[in-house]
């Protein structure tokens, strides 16, 4: 079966701010494509548009002194520091590879114009610096391949066609039914409960993929939650819903667009693909399903304003609490 050339996708995204970021260079950003809301893509034909990147060599994200950047939770230096960098896990990010569109943004190494796809890969390998990435342009008519090992596949796109009709996407979802991989999906920037349709158009990708046991839909905060600076949910993000089988495998994690000029459910779900690498790499002998539950189960919720499941689910993911334990069943 081949995938249709005019497939339509939503690329779970919003664009940067150029007030708030990057003021210098408010010619080039004022002279960029500007979104409100989702992209809508067609995909049609192939070719890797090349990276543009500022002459500036200044970040305004800096790297901290544990190695971590300003957008990570300080959990993920302590994961580093204890050994657990992902290693032994493969993340594949399915995305936009071959596209013209590109992004400004800067994940703190200074600012890049990337395409989409470019972007999200490189969050979850920021984040899980010992795992292997793997990039899958979602326009090719092959279905996924899992590596030896632990897999994690990370979905920051919606498919607003039937999945029946696309041979990646079937066989992403066969393989959630079957728990054979952790899969991370964006949850939506429509403001709207996950699986909600808007204007017309369903996220037929996200329905597939609801009661999957492997599976982590992932909205996003303003910014990384404490106790003493609780975050609330990003305005554009979808939320988790009355449907508890969507609660029950609903996180958030914070996207601090302010820093690093990029915001979406996109940049939020490869920061959890990144968890479930690094919870894989010290618990190398759990499936799927147990990696997924893990990171639901001590999920925090006292970081969060005014902890609703319908809203946040089941919280914010805690790589500390993920990884306390000395074994997982």
């Amino acid at each position: 079966m081949k995938n249709n050339p005019d497939r339509k996708f939503i690329m779970h995204k919003t664009q940067f701010s150029p007030v708030a970021f990057l003021a210098g260079f408010a010619v080039c950003l004022l002279a960029a494509p500007s979104f409100a809301g989702d992209f809508h893509a067609g995909v049609s034909g192939k070719g890797r548009a090349g990276t543009l990147t500022t002459e500036s060599s200044s970040s305004g994200c800096p790297q901290n002194a544990d190695g971590t950047f300003c957008w990570m939770s300080p959990d993920i230096g302590e994961a580093w520091a204890s050994g657990y960098t992902g290693s032994g896990v493969s993340v594949t990010v399915v995305d936009d590879f071959t596209g013209e569109m590109e992004e400004l943004g800067d994940l703190g190494h200074g600012p890049q114009w990337r395409q989409h796809g470019q972007w999200i890969a490189q969050a979850a390998g920021m984040v899980a610096p010992g795992a292997k990435i793997i990039e899958l342009d979602y326009s090719e008519p092959v279905p996924l391949t899992l590596e030896d090992g632990l897999n994690v596949i990370n979905l920051s796109y919606a498919l607003e066609e039937p999945v029946s009709g696309y041979q990646l996407e079937q066989s992403i979802v066969d393989a959630a039914r079957a728990g054979a991989a952790v899969f991370t999906k964006g949850a939506g920037n429509e403001s709207v409960a996950v699986g909600t349709p808007t204007e017309g158009n369903i996220d037929f990708l996200a329905l597939e993929l609801t009661g999957t046991q492997s599976t982590i839909f992932v909205g996003a905060l303003e910014h990384n939650g404490t106790p003493e600076n609780k975050a609330k949910l990003a305005s554009y993000s979808n939320y988790a819903g009355s449907d508890s089988e969507v609660q029950n495998h609903f996180l958030t994690v914070g996207v601090d667009s302010d820093k690093i000029g990029l915001s979406g459910t996109s940049v939020a779900a490869p920061v959890v693909a990144g968890y479930a690498a690094i919870v894989g790499s010290k618990f190398t002998s759990a499936t799927p399903t147990q990696i997924t539950n893990q990171l639901l189960d001590t999920a925090r919720t006292d970081t969060l304003v005014n902890y609703d499941p319908a809203i946040y689910g089941r919280g914010e993911p805690s790589l500390s609490r993920a990884l306390a334990p000395v074994s997982i069943r």
